[in-house]
């Protein structure tokens, strides 16, 4: 399973999400992990691009319904456990976080 952390302005952008946004996000996560776990290539559904203004940078994008989709950006960190992916969650919400990933 791989080990994750949270940056602050992450958890405070998760708080400002509607609840069915949050369950969204929680859904594409499940999957974005199983790619991790099974050390396949990511989903072409997952729509995983590097941030050009950020080096090391990544954006997860996914439909939140209604209105713009949702975005949510990360990197690797040092692994915590040996062979075992770790991801740094760093902005979510919409394309507005792309000013400051």
């Amino acid at each position: 399973m791989p080990t994750y952390e949270t940056l602050r302005r992450f958890a405070a952008d998760l708080e400002r999400l509607t609840p069915e946004q949050q369950h969204r996000f929680r859904q594409i996560v499940a999957t974005f992990v199983d790619d991790l776990r099974n050390g396949r290539c990511f989903r072409a559904s997952l729509r995983i691009r590097r941030v050009r203004c950020a080096p090391g940078v990544f954006e997860l994008t996914w439909s939140m319904g209604i209105g713009p989709a949702g975005r949510a950006t990360w990197e690797y960190g040092p692994e915590r456990r040996v062979g075992t992916p770790h991801v740094i969650w760093r902005r979510i919400g919409t394309h507005d976080i792309l000013t400051s990933p």
